[in-house]
């Protein structure tokens, strides 16, 4: 068994009592292995059905399933960087799916990197709304990117901010929030032992202080009627029920509600907390001796509705000049069946072109990493789609495409970065496996020109 600190073992022995050694015994086993099904590209009984897993279902969330990390390799295949499934511990899909996020709302994700938890908000939302993506750390917020891009979500706005710096750009803004907190980590030990490493009860203040501030910069930003979900990935009450606990003293027009998914759960413990509330049973403790999973804490909040509001002005974004909406119109249309790309409304970075969600605020004087949907460079001469667009299309959508099989020889070239021979007309060319979309070519001369990511290209693929 991994070496444990004393101190929360013995936090862990007089909380749990007569569970303790039940507790215990999860380290003696390797952590289980989980993926949800991205449903922005395929219904979970399809994927089930084409890929060589042994799946079994997650009891909380219809789209999740477990897989054998022995025998398979999800990650290593061609469907991952399609964007067809997200690897994800299957606790840690709970708080989402608290939330329940609806097409057309205005969702905030909080601390969202590395992407987990946004990708199934934006698969719940179906591409309608605003899904905001907010990492405060510059380091991980390129993986929220990157997993955002290949799940091919179009509604997002990827912000890199204090969450104390969005209060009153986004007051009384969004449907919902979520707040995966910055934590200790404990419910992380079995998987990430290092995370052992790093902890100490002082690591536990720090933690608390946090999370607490940044429950004071969301409380603002959450319309009335609005739901919060707030999460950690650690068993400790300070964290937990004491953060929820004295949040709820400081703001009564907030109340705890019950989880849809509370049956597969523990319940909260509000004598854990300094000042006892007794609405914290409703919150979820997901405990590893009690499911397939690690650990992790969920409560969901409602905003009372008797509030008046104020409609957010639309924001004014840096206009598109003539030649960049030139090179674009004419990539559209000629790569493109339809064109109703044409009337969305777009801002330009330098030569970066985006998509902006209808409605968004100004984001004027935020670090933005993402405005909305990137589309690629507008140059002088001509338009260069990105990886993103490519992921977010689909096959139906554009006039050219070139097909690949999973077990076709000429897919591993591809995602080496080589070109193919081609016989379709000239021009940008979706290029697809199984009938899903993994990047763009352009073809030129007989030869399929590739434009897969060099970040991204491999040497092999499990099959």
């Amino acid at each position: 068994m991994q070496s444990l600190p004393q101190d929360f073992l013995q936090l862990m022995q007089f909380l749990l009592k007569d569970e303790y050694p039940a507790f215990l015994n999860t380290y003696q086993h390797a952590p289980i292995r989980s993926l949800r099904v991205n449903t922005l590209k395929i219904r979970p009984d399809r994927l089930k059905e084409k890929v060589p897993f042994q799946l079994e279902p997650v009891p909380w969330c219809k789209e999740a399933f477990y897989y054998d990390h022995e025998r398979d390799r999800p990650g290593k295949h061609v469907y991952h960087a399609a964007g067809l499934y997200y690897i994800q511990d299957a606790s840690a899909m709970a708080p989402a799916e608290a939330l329940a996020a609806k097409p057309g709302e205005k969702i905030l994700d909080l601390c969202a990197a590395p992407g987990g938890k946004t990708t199934q908000l934006a698969a719940q939302m179906r591409g309608k709304g605003i899904l905001v993506a907010n990492e405060i750390d510059n380091k991980r917020i390129h993986a929220l990117v990157e997993n955002l891009e290949r799940c091919g979500v179009t509604n997002a706005v990827v912000l890199n901010e204090n969450p104390a710096h969005l209060t009153e750009r986004f007051t009384h803004f969004f449907n919902g929030i979520l707040i995966d907190a910055p934590c200790s980590g404990e419910g992380m030990f079995r998987k990430d032992p290092e995370a052992s490493n790093r902890w100490s009860l002082r690591a536990v203040e720090k933690c608390a202080l946090l999370q607490s501030q940044i429950l004071e910069a969301a409380a603002p930003m959450l319309r009335p009627g609005g739901r919060l979900v707030y999460s950690t990935c650690t068993f400790n009450p300070s964290e937990n029920e004491g953060v929820i606990s004295r949040f709820l003293e400081k703001h009564p027009e907030f109340q705890v509600k019950s989880i849809a998914q509370a049956t597969h759960f523990q319940p909260g413990h509000p004598e854990w907390a300094d000042k006892e509330n007794p609405s914290l049973q409703e919150a979820a403790r997901l405990w590893p001796h009690h499911l397939k999973g690690e650990g992790h804490f969920v409560v969901l909040l409602e905003k009372t509705a008797d509030q008046e509001i104020k409609k957010p002005r639309t924001g004014k974004f840096p206009p598109v000049s003539a030649s960049a909406k030139k090179v674009w119109k004419t990539f559209v249309e000629h790569t493109y069946v339809e064109e109703s790309f044409l009337k969305d409304t777009y801002t330009v970075f330098g030569e970066h072109l985006y998509q902006v969600p209808e409605e968004l605020p100004s984001l004027k004087g935020l670090r933005v990493e993402r405005p909305g949907r990137y589309l690629g460079q507008a140059k002088r001469n001509h338009f260069a789609p990105s990886h993103a667009l490519a992921l977010s299309s689909q096959p139906a959508q554009v006039r050219q495409v070139h097909a690949l099989e999973r077990d076709d020889p000429e897919l591993i070239r591809y995602l080496q970065g080589e070109a193919l021979p081609a016989t379709l007309a000239k021009g940008w060319t979706l290029v697809t496996v199984d009938g899903y979309p993994l990047g763009w070519g352009k073809v030129s001369g007989g030869l399929l020109k590739n434009h897969y990511p060099k970040w991204l290209r491999r040497d092999r693929i499990q099959q």
